[in-house]
């Protein structure tokens, strides 16, 4: 079959579509023929060799597709080939065909084309991993994201939104800020022009965000406790991970907490106990409406240097996805 290969770090004209040979699916696992696949900054970083693969994980980049079962592995329950499916993947997204644990599966809903489910697994169990699961944010709190039309951030604000919760969320340029309010914020704040901890008391009365979900990294980190609200809780995801001072003093002082996670280093175990939770508690609001996929541009997949260089330069709201 083809995938897209990277033969050596480097930019995105690195990314060549080669052949290389087809999966099989192994013990619990199904191969599913990909119709589309979603672009993630991890597969940015992945090829310019900053972020390792687990050594039990596919070397061919993509992290969520779109596809048809085709075959299926021992022992799996549930699925049958032919089935319209959408998947968190291990790695091997940019390809014809990838293999996955089948407990990674999600049901393709029937309103969406391809394209617009491969843009959601890698969202959907980042937000609800970090803000349902581990920050357990609940009606009623505020919620502050950065980011809020990254493909993680747009669909962070629509969830806490259906949930219930006050959202607000920064962006880059005045177009993005208007595409976040209409993806549900109650208050859009551009980082640019405008200091966000300001923006996050005035909008709070002084109260601050009781969750925040942070993609920024060590730049934000001592402005994200100045906008955190007594027992808030910040999550980080990614961004700049260089060392930086923690005031633990301000911190204690709101008995506050800060975690720092990531996904495709999870266990099986765990990314099955994620995907479940969406399955349940997410991926109802998909299919009523309340939650809808941001397709910012789609690009065939044997040109993924463009798609990567798209998603690079930083201008796409929502999602960039590619087509076999």
């Amino acid at each position: 079959m083809k995938a897209v290969v990277a033969r050596y770090p480097g930019p995105p004209d690195v990314l060549e579509w080669a052949d290389v040979d087809a999966p099989r699916p192994g013990h619990g696992e199904v191969v599913i023929d990909i119709r589309a696949s979603g672009v993630n900054n991890a597969d940015l970083l992945e090829r310019q060799g900053l972020y390792p693969v687990p050594p039990d994980h596919s070397p061919v980049l993509g992290l969520e597709c779109s596809g048809t079962i085709s075959a299926l592995g021992s022992e799996v329950d549930g699925w049958a080939v032919g089935d319209e499916v959408c998947a968190l993947l291990n790695g091997g997204g940019y390809a014809q065909a990838v293999a996955v644990p089948s407990t990674q599966l999600l049901a393709k809903p029937a309103k969406l084309s391809f394209e617009e489910a491969a843009s959601l697994p890698e969202a959907a169990c980042t937000v609800y991993a970090n803000i349902g699961m581990l920050a357990r944010l609940r009606p009623g709190e505020t919620f502050l994201v950065h980011g809020g039309t990254s493909g993680i951030g747009s669909l962070a604000v629509q969830w806490a939104k259906a949930l219930g919760a006050y959202v607000l969320a920064t962006a880059g340029t005045p177009h993005k800020v208007a595409r976040a309010a209409s993806l549900g914020a109650d208050v859009a704040i551009n980082h640019r022009e405008e200091d966000f901890t300001i923006a996050v008391c005035e909008a709070t009365n002084g109260r601050g965000a009781d969750v925040i979900l942070d993609m920024v990294g060590a730049p934000y980190l001592a402005r994200n406790i100045r906008a955190l609200a007594r027992d808030g809780r910040i999550v980080m995801i990614g961004g700049d991970v260089s060392s930086t001072v923690l005031g633990i003093g301000e911190l204690m002082a709101k008995r506050g907490s800060v975690a720092a996670t990531t996904l495709r280093s999870r266990s099986r175990s765990q990314k099955a106990e994620i995907v479940d939770a969406v399955r349940t508690k997410l991926w109802p609001m998909v299919a009523d409406g309340r939650i809808r996929p941001v397709v910012g541009h789609i690009v065939p997949m044997d040109e993924a240097s463009r798609a990567h260089q798209l998603l690079a330069e930083g201008n796409v709201v929502g999602k960039v996805v590619m087509t076999v």
